[in-house]
């Protein structure tokens, strides 16, 4: 559910949660690139909110960092429309 907020409703007030939360949940399936892609785009867009610093404690307090690795959905999210790379 948390992936159909980010992919189709990315203006609604729920995505920085929802980053969060995959954050959260891929973090505890052990999915390490995708946890941090999910960091790398909530901090991009919503550095200010309390679910970005929620994710930053999370990802750094275990030696992680907030950025896009690797080719999962997110981090193909993150080229696309951050980095204005187009696959």
């Amino acid at each position: 559910r948390f992936r159909v907020v980010v992919e189709d409703f990315q203006t609604t007030s729920h995505t920085p949660e929802a980053l969060h939360r995959l954050v959260e949940g891929y973090l505890l399936l052990g999915l390490v690139e995708e946890a941090q892609a999910a960091g790398a785009i909530l901090g991009y867009n919503y550095q200010s909110s309390e679910w970005y610093e929620d994710s930053y404690k999370l990802l750094t307090g275990k030696g992680l960092e907030m950025r896009a690795l690797g080719n999962n959905w997110l981090s193909q999210i993150y080229r696309q429309m951050i980095r204005g790379r187009w696959l």
